[in-house]
């Protein structure tokens, strides 16, 4: 068990539950269509990886440089992909006009959500 992973997950987790009620409650009268969906396709991912750091941290072996690394993709992938999206979605209510940058961030959210992944493949063949 790796307890600095259960602690990230269970931080990523609560934060998933209040973003995903934000947007439910808050932002739904403030938001378009488009935007909620973006902003649902952000909440989704970012349980989705949330529950995958929770499985690298009860992996006997995934407390290894591979069950670690996973966790860090993962960790990464949630800030980068989920939340270039968040801020995507909410643009227009934040004011925020500069968020072209934003456009290319995504897919590096989740291109290490993909490492991620794939870094728990090499636990698995590692793994006794």
């Amino acid at each position: 068990m790796n307890k600095q992973v259960i602690i990230i997950a269970s931080v990523f987790g609560m934060l998933a539950v209040i973003l995903g009620a934000f947007g439910a409650h808050a932002l739904k009268p403030l938001l378009d269509e488009a935007g909620l969906e973006v902003w649902k396709t952000a909440v989704s991912y970012h349980f989705y990886h949330t529950l995958a750091l929770l499985f690298v941290s009860i992996l006997p072996s995934g407390n290894t440089k591979a069950g670690n690394l996973a966790a860090g993709f993962f960790s990464l992938g949630i800030l980068l992909f989920s939340g270039s999206l968040y801020l995507i979605s909410a643009k227009e209510i934040l004011n925020i006009t500069q968020l072209s940058v934003l456009g290319p961030v995504t897919p590096i959210g989740g291109l290490f959500f993909i490492l991620g992944w794939l870094s728990l493949v090499f636990v698995a063949i590692k793994s006794k």
